[in-house]
């Protein structure tokens, strides 16, 4: 019999539901986003609190990409949340940005880290521009 093993340090949703590590499953923070219907979401929390980890959920939820993600969501508490929510699932372009890397010395560095930041998401999105 094999076991999951727990996804320490992994920040990708897709790769941990893919490899079949444990995941405590949080997708309804999504059907909490969608009915609060609110403009700006701010998620603050302490560090290694799973952040990363969530907004990769919600990109790979809500991103209008080539490839089909919802079955990384089939046995996941959002797939029986109905279909006003997962109408939403892959509607989407997200623009996904992580600061992490932009701890540098000066603010010329973490600057020119920030602009490649923005030019990857933009290329990354280059059908819809």
């Amino acid at each position: 019999m094999g076991f999951k093993t727990i996804p320490i340090g992994h920040e990708n949703f897709k790769r941990i539901i893919d490899e079949n590590h444990y995941y405590i499953d949080k997708t309804l923070m999504i059907k909490d986003l969608i009915d609060n219907n609110c403009a700006v979401n701010l998620f603050t929390r302490p560090r290694r609190f799973g952040k990363t980890l969530n907004m990769s959920m919600l990109r790979y939820f809500f991103e209008n990409t080539d490839e089909d993600n919802s079955y990384l969501f089939k046995n996941l508490n959002i797939s029986k949340a109905g279909d006003k929510y997962l109408s939403h699932m892959g509607q989407y372009p997200v623009i996904s940005l992580s600061l992490k890397s932009m701890k540098q010395n000066n603010f010329e560095d973490a600057f020119k880290i920030f602009k490649q930041i923005i030019a990857d998401e933009f290329e990354r999105h280059g059908k819809i521009h």
